[in-house]
């Protein structure tokens, strides 16, 4: 089964292509890296694939849904970049919050959690350091028990502990609840030991997708970051749009 799959999948602002002819299948039960450089379309992929925003063309089907329908939303939890948190309401406002906007939220979970991490409940969340607003965010997510878990580069803004903290947390649910998770990062050297399968994007357009193992082997490279440096290498030129 496959959590995403795109046909012609493509998304225009104005005259530029920011997402063009992307067809792909991203396989359930993995932990799925999207990487490429800034402007390569993984955050118009992202926002697409949890129906944030609408196709100019193509189609894309998340959990064998329409992306962006109802049921497709309550399997789906998304992270935006950067983490985002009400910096003015504390942690508690947070959980409730969100208990409140989903039809599906485990709220002891959320606590248990929290408490474990150390995070106080009357905290306001803009008080939390980077790390604990990381983890907060995806306390949220996870608490709302999703078949698939999108993340837009998370731990860009993190310290290298923070990093391995959120990372672990991501690794962990999808071990123990059988979690699909997708996401897009810059940070190689922290995929490398967490994915198992790779979509590459350059310039809008997918140039690479597959099980890194095969990836790697095929390519003779020893390493996520080599495989990926030597297609942006072979990147061509950007057409010209009309």
């Amino acid at each position: 089964m496959n959590v995403i799959e795109a046909g012609g999948l493509g998304k225009r602002y104005r005259r530029s292509w920011a997402l063009r002819e992307c067809t792909l299948e991203i396989p359930a039960g993995r932990v799925t890296a999207l990487v490429g450089p800034n402007g390569a379309g993984k955050s118009t992929l992202l926002n697409l694939a949890v129906g944030l925003t609408a196709p100019s063309a193509g189609t894309v089907t998340v959990l064998g849904g329409r992306a962006g329908s109802p049921a497709a939303l309550d399997a789906v939890a998304f992270v935006a970049q950067d983490t985002p948190v009400y910096k003015t309401l504390t942690v508690a406002d947070m959980v409730y919050l969100t208990r409140s906007l989903n039809r599906r939220f485990d709220q002891r979970y959320a606590r248990a959690r929290l408490e474990e991490l150390g995070i106080p409940a009357r905290r306001k969340a803009g008080k939390l350091s980077g790390g604990q607003q990381a983890q907060l965010a995806l306390t949220l997510a996870l608490a709302r028990r999703p078949r698939l878990l999108v993340l837009d580069e998370p731990v860009a803004m993190l310290d290298p502990v923070a990093r391995h903290d959120f990372m672990a947390t991501v690794m962990a649910a999808a071990s123990a609840d059988g979690v699909s998770v997708l996401l897009s990062s810059h940070v190689l050297t922290e995929l490398e030991r967490v994915t198992g399968y790779l979509i590459l994007l350059s310039r809008g357009r997918v140039r690479l997708a597959g099980d890194v193992g095969e990836l790697l082997a095929a390519s003779g490279q020893a390493s996520l970051e080599e495989l990926a440096m030597g297609y942006l290498r072979e990147t061509p030129a950007p057409e010209v749009t009309r």
